[in-house]
């Protein structure tokens, strides 16, 4: 391998430079929209500086950068003519974004973390997915899942 070529190796595995810079800026009092243009400008010229052989070769963006709130579940991306969403303390913040080389994809999400009541809502929700999926197997009925989430 060639140093080009192991710099440019070393460029990509580095650490999500993108994703933790979105995690960073994520905080109160913070417009969604702008975070996503931000990410989305942060992508295009981080992704600007890999691959610049004489081939041609596109790359850019996959999926454009992604900030869901509280109870929207995935892929919130605001437009302009949109009302805007303000971060507030407390919030449960999904971050979502993808890039391209060549038409090959990676992705990558986070969310931000939870604390006080409503970590232990999501914390409960997850004990009672885990106790229901150990009962979904062949044979059983589906009144016995229902049972066990009735269980206090």
């Amino acid at each position: 391998m060639s140093g080009k070529d192991k710099q440019q190796e070393q460029t990509i595995t580095k650490d999500l430079v993108v994703l933790q810079s979105l995690v960073e800026a994520s905080s109160s009092g913070v417009s969604a929209l702008s975070l996503c243009e931000k990410d989305d400008a942060m992508i295009m010229e981080e992704i600007g500086k890999i691959f610049k052989k004489k081939i041609e070769m596109k790359k850019g963006i996959a999926f454009p950068t992604s900030i869901s709130v509280n109870n929207c579940v995935c892929h919130f991306s605001p437009l302009k003519s949109n009302q805007d969403y303000i971060l507030k303390e407390g919030d449960l913040v999904k971050l979502d974004l993808g890039v391209h080389v060549d038409g090959f994809i990676a992705n990558v999400a986070h969310r931000t973390q939870v604390t006080g009541r409503k970590a232990d809502v999501i914390k409960a929700i997850h004990f009672c997915d885990e106790a229901v999926l150990c009962l979904v197997k062949p044979g059983n009925q589906n009144t016995q899942s229902r049972r066990q989430l009735e269980k206090k």
